[in-house]
């Protein structure tokens, strides 16, 4: 079993930015490829960024790419980060991490995952 456990949402203006981080334990944290979600009422969850057991490959969606970067921290705080600039209005959502052996970074937005956080919500101000 692995734990996930998000922190860093809340409330921001629109153009400011957050830290998104997601604490892991349990398991051998490398051994899992890192993502971050995030779902808004009506909608489907949807695959924001994803990183690599070493982090050596990422993926974005196109929306957030060159805002967003996905990074984590192996070696002491079995963490992974998402540093969200620029945000806007239509980032508001609530974020979730998951975790899983048998995906990829650009893969991972389109299969059933088997670990998952328990969501921070983010809301961005006009």
């Amino acid at each position: 079993q692995v734990q996930l456990v998000e922190s860093g949402g809340g409330l921001v203006q629109a153009g400011g930015s957050l830290r998104l981080s997601c604490a892991a334990s349990g398991r051998t944290f490398s051994d899992y490829v890192m993502g971050w979600f995030r779902q808004t009422p009506g909608k489907e969850r949807a695959l924001v960024a994803a990183i690599s057991r070493q982090g050596g490959s990422t993926y974005y969606v196109d929306s957030v790419r060159g805002r967003f970067t996905i990074s984590r921290d192996n070696a002491k705080k079995n963490t992974v980060h998402l540093q969200m600039n620029s945000l806007k209005p239509e980032d508001t959502a609530i974020y979730y991490c998951a975790a899983d052996t048998w995906t990829t970074p650009q893969t991972m937005g389109n299969e059933k995952l088997a670990y998952w956080g328990q969501g921070t919500e983010v809301t961005v101000s006009s």
